[in-house]
């Protein structure tokens, strides 16, 4: 089928992120022209639920006009506001403050930037300069976990545990470890319960850290709930058995918020749906309902106090974005706080996710289907070749790709990520109707994609 004149227009002038750059100037893109509610129209008209938020992060759907609003209202009155060299103003001040109030954890000062791959880039800057101010130069390896995801940048790509986001970049860094990925569907030993597992997670943690040397790990980083990664929720007791751990040998925590912030799972922050308790946090995505670009890192006063003393040594502190705390996005930010609160969206996205999970829970009995997974409202279905042993599909044969397509011809919008996982997170104000409307159609396109495999005879028991 020739593209249109748009599809076209972009093939030719676009580099699509997290793509088949080669097998797209064959298909061309979805175009999407605008959205409503938990709808996206394409430029047919054509209307799908948008069963991802996006990328995890429109919490409160499309076409919000106070959002709209809070953001035309700002930039009337000040289109543009930087914070470098002591300049400030009202909006970023009082999201800080929010933040802080907000906080799971202590926190004492906020930095802004632009995405949670900038946020992450910078817990680690932050974690060296605070090393160094304690005068423990050698202090500097990072650990993350396999089938982690944290962003693109160099930094932040070498936290991420996915093998695309390594190869052929040169990535990761020297000084980024990546512990055992906490996936009890894939990893776990015969007959391992969930706290067994995690107790020998915790165990490996400590005898990694324990052969790197206790004196060179500076911080362990972690999601509540791993998104890109598959949407892996830890086992039971998991960060109960990991904080002691890093604890120990004087491992600072950060927490990765990037997905999970701003109710995903049921509470304001996912470190508090699993008893997590992190040093500092990331946050993104859901801070602003992705109206517009912004992310923070909270900090605690023991990385403040670095920052002080550093800058009164140095002179100044050497880090920031032109955009960090932009005024439009920070009022914009406030606004969707606000929103949560008043509106309760956090605690009905809790009072939802029971259904949600039921829906989810039942797409196991599905032939393709390993295993459906997820918390609050965020949901994975991990498509395998073999229930029984749980062996994956050969890649080349792209059978997580095509489920995509036929749900797109089922007018919803799924992801596929880390082989062929389809991953579920759609917004926050999603209906018990919608959510039905969402698992019928993947339901749909599951069977599809099972004829699909039969009808080309690609091997499946």
């Amino acid at each position: 089928m020739p593209l249109s004149n748009l599809a076209t227009r972009d093939v030719e002038t676009l580099v699509h992120p997290y793509t088949n750059l080669a097998q797209f100037r064959e298909t061309g893109p979805l175009i999407l022209e605008r959205g409503q509610g938990v709808y996206v129209y394409d430029s047919d008209g054509k209307p799908y639920i948008e069963g991802m938020a996006g990328l995890w992060c429109t919490a409160l759907g499309y076409g919000n006009e106070e959002l709209v609003e809070a953001a035309a209202a700002q930039m009337r009155k000040l289109s543009f506001g930087h914070l470098f060299t002591g300049k400030s103003h009202d909006p970023a001040i009082e999201l800080a403050e929010k933040l802080k109030e907000i906080a799971p954890v202590p926190i004492s000062k906020v930095f802004f930037c632009n995405s949670g791959s900038e946020a992450n880039d910078t817990q680690v800057k932050l974690i060296w300069y605070l090393n160094n101010a304690l005068g423990r130069p050698g202090k500097k390896k990072i650990i993350s976990r396999v089938k982690a995801y944290h962003g693109v940048t160099i930094v932040a790509a070498s936290l991420t545990g996915l093998p695309p986001n390594h190869r052929d970049f040169d990535l990761p860094l020297p000084g980024f470890l990546h512990a055992g990925c906490p996936h009890h569907y894939r990893f776990a030993h015969d007959g391992e319960s969930e706290e067994d597992f995690a107790t020998r997670l915790a165990a490996e943690l400590d005898a990694l850290i324990v052969k790197e040397g206790p004196d060179t790990v500076a911080a362990f980083i972690a999601e509540p709930v791993m998104g890109a990664g598959g949407v892996i929720v830890p086992p039971q007791t998991y960060f109960e058995k990991i904080m002691p751990v890093c604890a120990r040998h004087d491992v600072f925590v950060i927490g990765d918020e990037v997905i999970c912030g701003f109710g995903r799972l049921g509470t304001t922050f996912g470190c508090e749906k699993l008893n997590f308790r992190p040093d500092s946090i990331s946050v993104a995505k859901m801070l602003s309902s992705a109206y517009l670009p912004i992310a923070a890192v909270m900090l605690p006063e023991s990385v403040h106090q670095a920052l002080l003393s550093e800058s009164k040594t140095i002179g100044t502190f050497g880090h920031g974005f032109t955009y960090g705390g932009h005024p439009v996005s920070a009022a914009v930010a406030l606004k969707a706080l606000e929103i949560y609160a008043r509106d309760r969206i956090i605690e009905k996205a809790a009072q939802r996710a029971p259904h949600f999970q039921k829906r989810l829970k039942a797409l196991g009995d599905h032939p393709l289907v390993g295993e459906a997974r997820g918390l609050g409202l965020i949901g994975a279905v991990e498509l395998v070749a073999d229930k029984k042993t749980k062996r994956s599909f050969d890649p080349q044969h792209g059978v997580g790709a095509r489920a995509v397509q036929f749900a797109e011809a089922e007018a919803l919008i799924v992801r596929v990520v880390a082989g062929d996982v389809l991953t579920l997170s759609p917004p926050l104000i999603i209906s018990a109707q919608e959510t039905d409307d969402l698992f019928d159609r993947l339901g749909r396109a599951l069977d599809k994609t099972l004829d699909w495999i039969k009808a080309e005879r690609i091997a499946h028991s």
